[in-house]
């Protein structure tokens, strides 16, 4: 018996997202201690399982639990294909209504609204597809929001902080710190907007890589210091905007110069128009292509 933290890095999903499934679809009924503590065995974890690799494929939570509850056959290729497609509309439809919703709870510094839109975005669907599909797309609504005064200062940093709180449960329910040769993600110097980069180390541990997450605004000297102490494999500098570049580029020159890591890689917004050495890789703005896509370097 696991739990619910086993459990779910068993699974693969967070343990917001089961506690989700479970409550909203009825996926698994763990056990309890006397404490009233969940415990989940294997069958459960592997209908967890199964429910991602469906939510991943395509369907929605709903189908992909009414699959697993009948034990069903998967529905003909045509079928499915139509399926979805009416499946893709739907949840573009909902990720603009979410991020509506979301921005209007943070113009009105409503903390139970944002913290209720941020347990439905989390609930919909794996870590990688919310944070791309729902999450991502709210965020910039919000940003557009704050622009434009519909949103006041405030407003956008409460939304933001929710945000940054539930990414950071995610990253510590991902995996264990790694004690050998891990990868460092941050952001340079100046740098503050660390929700991408954050996300993205969390998709990296979820993928079986060993992360150590930085944080925002660190110096080009206590990047190097991070790489001599850890004895990184790779640096990964996150470039949310184009203001960052130029610190960005400082970091990723000063570190590729060590020739202490393997890979020196950038990602993010801004890094498009970045300026850096050949040898410096630019990962895809999706975070589960850019965490593949740093892992397979790292296997050559």
């Amino acid at each position: 018996m696991y739990t619910i933290k086993e459990a779910a890095l068993r699974a693969g999903v967070s343990i917001p997202l089961l506690r989700a499934w479970e409550r909203r679809y009825g996926i698994v009924e763990p056990a309890r201690t006397a404490s009233g503590y969940r415990l989940y065995d294997e069958p459960a974890i592997e209908r967890v399982r199964q429910m991602r690799h469906l939510v991943d494929a395509g369907w929605s939570p709903s189908q992909a639990a009414r699959h697993i509850e009948t034990a069903g056959t998967p529905p003909e290729t045509s079928s499915m294909s139509t399926s979805t497609e009416r499946t893709e509309e739907a949840e573009t439809r909902s990720a603009a209504r979410l991020a509506d919703e979301f921005v209007g709870a943070a113009a009105a510094l409503d903390e139970v609204r944002i913290e209720r839109l941020l347990d439905d975005i989390f609930a919909s669907g794996s870590f990688e597809r919310v944070v791309h599909d729902r999450l991502m797309p709210a965020l910039r609504a919000l940003g557009e929001a704050w622009a434009t005064g519909i949103v006041s200062v405030g407003g956008e940093h409460a939304a933001s902080h929710a945000v940054l709180r539930r990414l950071s449960a995610s990253f510590d329910a991902a995996g264990r710190p790694s004690s050998s040769r891990p990868i460092l993600v941050g952001l340079p110097r100046g740098s503050h907007h660390e929700i991408g980069a954050l996300a993205f180390a969390t998709a990296a541990r979820r993928s079986g890589l060993g992360v150590v997450y930085l944080g925002a605004d660190v110096p080009v000297e206590s990047w190097i210091e991070a790489v001599r102490r850890t004895t990184a494999r790779a640096s990964v500098i996150g470039i949310p905007t184009t203001t960052d570049l130029a610190a960005a580029e400082e970091v990723a020159r000063a570190i590729t110069q060590t020739n202490k890591v393997k890979l020196v890689a950038v990602g993010g917004s801004g890094a498009g128009a970045a300026t850096l050495p050949p040898s410096v890789l630019r990962l895809p703005d999706e975070i589960s292509a850019a965490a593949r896509s740093l892992e397979d370097v790292l296997r050559r």
